[in-house]
């Protein structure tokens, strides 16, 4: 396997473990959410882990998408990408169908506020938190979007072994017929 196709799979496998940390996270805070400042000055030892693997998860699924799926995406397609900024980057693969650029990038933003997570405003943190549980679907939907795209277009995706679970997923989504082609 060439090294642009095992990257590819290598990030996909990645990203597959971020979407189910952050669903397994979501799960175990879904009864707290939506959080207020009383509830999180209450948060015990395994609630405050599920808020840190949910916000931590959410930023490293993006940011692998953006810096690593996106362009080996692109270079296997056969395009130029180290010349691209990231935007030029984001606006190809919006080309493709894979993303809307303005809502990757509102995303980012709300991933940004959160990074500062560990600041005295309590109110600031808990507004992040709570910002992160309701768009962390969003930030799956998309990585599903582009995880689909591939399945499609590469032989190589449906055929990895690294891939499989994800792939039977894909396999009983469509049967279900909830996963439109």
């Amino acid at each position: 396997m060439n090294q642009k196709i095992e990257t590819l799979v290598e990030k996909l496998y990645e990203c597959n473990q971020h979407k189910q940390k952050i669903t397994i996270a979501a799960k175990q805070l879904e009864t707290l959410m939506p959080l207020d400042i009383n509830r999180y000055n209450k948060l015990n030892i395994d609630e405050s882990s599920f808020v840190d693997q949910m916000i931590f998860r959410f930023s490293k699924l993006q940011d692998t998408m953006g810096e690593k799926l996106f362009p080996s995406l692109l270079e296997i397609l056969g395009e130029e990408v180290k010349s691209k900024s990231y935007i030029d980057r984001l606006n190809r693969i919006e080309e493709l169908g894979i993303i809307d650029k303005s809502e990757w990038m509102r995303l980012r933003k709300e991933r940004n506020e959160i990074a500062h997570e560990y600041s005295f405003n309590k109110d600031e943190v808990v507004d992040g938190i709570n910002t992160i549980y309701e768009v962390k679907n969003e930030l799956l939907s998309i990585y599903d979007v582009f995880y689909k795209y591939c399945y499609e277009k590469f032989d190589f995706i449906r055929k990895s072994k690294v891939l499989e679970n994800t792939t039977e997923e894909i396999e009983t989504i469509k049967e279900d017929k909830k996963f439109s082609s």
